[in-house]
């Protein structure tokens, strides 16, 4: 199993046995995916009775994480314990979860942690965290309903508990150079689809300029490009259900041959490609984007708030896009919870775990963050959206828009709720491997498409979904 291509059934399974292989989520019948345990020298958060033990994501601006960590400093001097905080790599691939199942599981448990791209799901079916329902309607008391367009029941409350709070209501944020657009005669609202947005790419593309600024390799940015172009098409991962793998599909093989097509240096579409956009990682949209040398990208709204922030010549030019349609022209709107806080089992301070995530949530506090994060560090309550934060940034009504949406667009488990097996496909880079396949030559895009589809067949059943 050395193949970079091949799905690794120990780094999936480690940690079923010390939770049963029988358990499930109730809701969906899915069973505990999970990821390796941590090596014998990686350093573990441990948790102790009078010491808060605090995990919590990098923030894209050093002033914000400098805020957050100051603001539980003070929130642990009041309370007269001693601090232990610790960052974390806030993305599913990375080893948090096989970090947190070692620590538990030893006792060791930390209290708590502020994460974002990580699996609520994969954390409740290893009964990794504690039920923070009383938490959560707490919140909603005071600060109003969470927001809509976030999905957050769907993501994170079981049997009608919630094992994780909200913190952040966010969205991905869509971006086009609209000078270079406007020198083209080229319409914003008429670039519907990503398929329009690459012909408006390819026709701003110059020398030293590349229209297309979406990488496909295995990162945050690239796992949401790819899944939204194959959703585009009308592919996914399973059905409505999330029992069952359905992307072995005409449709997923149709998104392929588009990114086939888009990525083919030899291709119509070669001028457009930035040098190396195939191995990009998360700063690398970032990095062309602030050059000035990218037409459109996707991206969390870092590079937004940085071009303000240093007064950067792109930021007058910077135009903000709603998320593309799918190809048949149904809606993509919608938002994600931004930022989760979880409180472990077995934690020692798990009381006081509780009101580090009310004491974040006090506008007192959580504006002050926000100020400082800008439109990376937005409200997942309906009643800290003030006029005052909206008027702070016109560009947050954006925002508010697309967390705000009623019926909002599912994400990366399309057609189905989230789930703790579409999780596990993202944590092992399935998709990104697969499309890596398509875009150096070494399958075709049905080839690759089946070649996925059978390793998250195996995913699944080798997690106790077994496959029709």
């Amino acid at each position: 199993m050395d193949d970079k291509n091949s799905v690794s059934r120990r780094a999936l399974l480690r940690g079923m046995a010390a939770t049963g292989a029988g358990v499930t989520l109730a809701a969906s019948g899915l069973p505990a995916f999970a990821q390796d345990a941590p090596k014998p020298d990686d350093a573990l958060p441990v948790g102790a009775a009078g010491k808060l033990t605090v995990i919590h994501r990098t923030e894209y601006f050093e002033a914000a994480q400098t805020a957050f960590r100051d603001t539980v400093q003070a929130f642990a001097d009041s309370k007269g314990v001693e601090l232990d905080i610790s960052t974390t790599n806030p993305e599913s691939f990375g080893d948090f979860m096989g970090k947190m199942t070692a620590a538990v599981k030893a006792g060791n448990a930390p209290d708590f942690a502020y994460t974002s791209n990580v699996s609520i799901s994969q954390l409740h079916l290893l009964d990794l965290v504690e039920d923070v329902t009383d938490v959560v309607d707490e919140a909603v008391a005071k600060y109003g309903a969470i927001m809509p367009g976030l999905n957050a029941a769907k993501t994170a409350q079981f049997d009608g508990r919630w094992k994780a709070i909200p913190l952040i209501g966010t969205t991905t944020g869509y971006y086009a150079r609209g000078d270079k657009l406007a020198e083209k005669g080229i319409d914003p609202a008429s670039l519907k689809t990503i398929v329009d947005r690459r012909e408006a790419a390819l026709a701003i593309s110059g020398p030293d300029f590349y229209g297309w600024g979406f990488t496909p390799n295995q990162s945050g940015d690239g796992f949401g490009f790819l899944i939204a172009t194959v959703q585009a098409f009308g592919g996914s991962f399973t059905d409505e259900t999330g029992l069952v793998v359905k992307f072995d599909s005409p449709e997923t093989v149709a998104a392929f041959e588009f990114l086939r097509e888009t990525y083919d240096r030899n291709g119509k579409y070669a001028a457009m490609l930035p040098p190396g956009v195939e191995s990009w990682n998360d700063t690398g949209n970032n990095e062309a984007w602030l050059a000035g040398q990218i037409g459109f990208t996707q991206n969390a709204f870092s590079i937004y708030a940085q071009s303000k922030r240093d007064a950067n010549p792109v930021f007058t030019n910077t135009l903000l896009l709603q998320a593309p349609t799918a190809i048949n022209g149904d809606s993509r709107d919608g938002g994600n919870v931004g930022g989760w806080m979880t409180i472990f089992k077995g934690s020692p301070n798990a009381a006081l775990a509780k009101e580090l995530a009310l004491n974040l949530l006090d506008p007192a506090n959580f504006n002050r963050i926000a100020a400082l994060g800008s439109v990376l560090f937005t409200p997942a309550y309906q009643n800290l959206w003030t006029p005052e934060l909206l008027a702070a940034e016109p560009n947050l009504a954006t925002i508010k828009q697309a967390v705000d949406v009623q019926d909002p667009f599912l994400g990366q488990s399309w057609p189905a709720n989230p789930n703790a097996g579409v999780d596990a496909i993202r944590a092992q880079g399935v998709l990104e491997q697969s499309v890596g396949n398509v875009i150096s030559g070494r399958m075709s895009p049905a080839d690759a498409v089946k070649d996925a589809h059978q390793k998250m067949v195996d995913l699944f059943e080798e997690g106790g979904i077994m496959q029709p």
